[in-house]
């Protein structure tokens, strides 16, 4: 098992791009755990908590006895659609029509930004390859909660083991957390950045600020054309870490989240849409300048 110590992370990352790039394709099913045991040279117990991860984001789906399939709906999206749905709809769509545009404007206000990097990888690589137009500008502004603050969530839930300290479990959890902010929040930057130096966007722009807020909803703007908004959803989950321990805790989970549209009606700036975009998009504008550091 020592062998096994700090795979399931990075298994776990692997098995997403791998759905993400298309080599799993929607529908269909991924290896046997057996087959993907010996692939990462690790025991099916750890393949197992993987694809309990996957199924938990949104992923795949696993049926007793059929294996695991991956979504015919999945968490990104590389395709523009025409007609947006009224209502409840997915990031990556969302994420997609801003990279149909000659100029991508994104402001965003996150708890660890892992939902944002896999679609900004996911157009970075569209990009790369063809499938879409090279837009001029990419401008990305994002709003992360301070390292001076104490996050809410995750928190250890009480262990079967009554020695284990309650204390240091979310301590491990909230320095886990910070890490997942850092890889992903640098992850994004890198690839929207790299389009620029490896000349496939002659514009690349991607600002950080850190508030001592912790949000509840995410906030997604496209400024003056929709934004997409919705509560963090508290669940139950066991989190895997990267030495394939295992934390029983309460947590947020938002890759693959479902999220609601607000539109701005241009023939009408009084409709509510508007109303309720423009409120949102000068809260975010306030606190981006109320917490610039210079």
């Amino acid at each position: 098992m020592s062998e096994e110590r700090g795979k399931g992370a990075s298994i776990l990352a692997t098995l997403r791009s791998r759905i993400a790039d298309g080599e799993y394709r929607p529908g269909s099913n991924l290896p046997a755990q057996r087959a993907l045991a010996e692939e990462f040279d690790v025991s099916r117990d750890t393949i197992q908590r993987v694809l309990n991860e996957l199924r938990i984001e949104g992923w795949i789906e696993s049926r007793r006895g059929s294996g695991s399939k991956v979504r015919v709906t999945l968490p990104i999206h590389v395709t523009t659609q025409t007609k947006v749905p009224p209502g409840r709809i997915a990031l990556g769509p969302f994420v997609a029509r801003a990279f149909a545009q000659p100029v991508v404007e994104l402001d965003v206000f996150t708890f660890t930004s892992e939902s944002l990097d896999t679609h900004m990888r996911v157009q970075a690589e569209a990009i790369r390859s063809g499938l879409i137009p090279a837009p001029e500008r990419i401008a990305l502004r994002i709003l992360l909660p301070s390292d001076e603050i104490e996050l809410p969530y995750p928190r250890a839930r009480t262990p079967k083991d009554p020695e284990a300290d309650v204390k240091e479990l979310n301590r491990i959890l909230q320095a886990r957390t910070r890490e997942i902010i850092r890889r992903h929040t640098s992850s994004l930057r890198n690839a929207l950045r790299n389009l620029q130096s490896d000349g496939f966007v002659a514009d690349v722009e991607v600002k950080v600020r850190e508030v001592p807020l912790v949000p509840t909803h995410k906030l997604y703007l496209r400024r003056g054309v929709e934004g997409l908004l919705g509560p963090y959803k508290i669940v139950e989950r066991t989190i895997l870490m990267d030495d394939d321990t295992e934390i029983d805790a309460w947590d947020v989970l938002g890759l693959g989240s479902t999220l609601i549209r607000l539109a701005h009606d241009e023939g009408d700036p009084n409709a509510i849409g508007s109303v309720f975009m423009q409120s949102w998009q000068d809260w975010f504008d306030s606190c981006w300048h109320r917490y610039d550091p210079s």
